[in-house]
């Protein structure tokens, strides 16, 4: 895929990972950086979006600073549910990442909330969905900056 991505493409992908402009009409300040329009940025952007390349725009919350808690589950769910379970977990507006891995525990999952209270209602629904699972919350963490040049 990345062979088929254009010049403006690789512009605008290397451009919005960590200067992604804060104003109230962010994509015409991209275009006046990049030197094409805000209707091609728009343009360029949900082309991007619906070939898979971008998941999505915006912006990543410390949870914890503003009184919320999150954490990292661990499910074992049997191959013959996972598309129903995963549906159940992306119902929570609260979950941000869910995908397979291979391993005892396959489904992962982050659920960020508002509040703890908010976040053990959560846990309680996942239980009642019958499958084990650990919770791993963040212990300490380690941010690291990732850039993709492409």
């Amino acid at each position: 895929m990345i062979d088929k991505l254009d010049e403006v493409d690789r512009r605008l992908i290397n451009t919005i990972q960590l200067d992604f402009p804060l104003k109230s009409r962010p994509f015409l300040a991209l275009g006046d950086q990049i030197g094409i329009s805000e209707t091609a940025v728009i343009d360029h952007l949900k082309n991007l979006t619906d070939v898979g390349v971008i998941r999505k725009i915006g912006p990543i919350i410390n949870t914890a600073r503003i009184g919320g808690s999150s954490t990292l589950i661990a499910m074992w769910v049997s191959d013959d549910a996972i598309d129903e379970v995963a549906a159940r977990i992306n119902e929570f507006d609260e979950v941000s990442h869910n995908y397979l891995r291979p391993g005892s525990y396959n489904m992962w999952f982050t659920v960020s909330a508002r509040s703890e209270e908010r976040l053990r209602e959560m846990i309680r629904e996942i239980d009642e969905l019958g499958y084990p699972f650990l919770e791993l919350p963040v212990e300490r963490l380690f941010k690291i900056g990732v850039r993709f040049e492409v």
